[in-house]
């Protein structure tokens, strides 16, 4: 349950971070901004920083960790973000959109 906890805390920080309106003001211009992906993985850097004062997810202190759960937040950010928009879940018929 702890990955699970992780990529869906990581997964609605990103979103937050880069789609929100409450952050548009604020948020650089820069396409590093803009990208689940990118962020992302400065997402489950940061989570996992914090790790010790949660109980949601435990994860040992270790640069091997740091690594994976950024690149794990990451990827399942962006494939989330993917998969679901504003309207639900997207569904593309006719092929690939």
């Amino acid at each position: 349950m702890n990955l699970v906890y992780f990529v869906l805390c990581a997964y609605g920080l990103t979103q937050i971070l880069v789609y929100s309106r409450i952050f548009k003001p604020i948020r650089p211009k820069h396409h590093f901004f803009h990208c689940s992906m990118c962020v992302g993985f400065w997402v489950g850097v940061f989570l996992f920083g914090i790790n010790a004062y949660t109980e949601l997810f435990k994860f040992d202190y270790n640069i091997c960790n740091a690594l994976i759960l950024g690149c794990l937040s990451s990827g399942t950010s962006y494939a989330l973000s993917m998969i679901i928009s504003d309207d639900g879940v997207r569904i593309y018929k006719g092929g690939a959109k």
